[in-house]
């Protein structure tokens, strides 16, 4: 099943790479696609909120920062685990409601 999937760096999980149109797959691949990816799905807030706690320990850091680029360096850090965890959320919900049209 893993060669309906890729693995994305930046989010940490592996993505749906569907190469064909969805209709073009067999009912059991697409079962099987379905399956694999409720599994990944599975563990999104998982990963929500490991980055969560990373953020926390740099707004910890943040608080004590005195020095003015390493702020704006945590700054930045923060900033992208948060951008990171957006594009999870989304990837949560949107493949939510992919996942029940298929099904159906």
């Amino acid at each position: 099943m893993e060669e309906h999937f890729s693995f994305d760096q930046r989010l940490g999980i592996q993505l749906p790479d569907i190469q064909l149109d969805w209709e073009q797959y067999s009912r059991q691949t697409q079962a099987a696609i379905l399956f694999y990816w409720e599994q990944i799905r599975g563990t999104i807030p998982d990963r929500i909120a490991e980055l969560e706690h990373t953020i926390n320990q740099k707004q910890s850091q943040l608080s004590d920062e005195s020095d003015f680029p390493r702020s704006c360096e945590l700054n930045s850090e923060i900033a992208d685990l948060a951008s990171i965890i957006n594009d999870l959320w989304i990837w949560y919900r949107a493949n939510q409601t992919v996942s029940v049209k298929m099904h159906h």
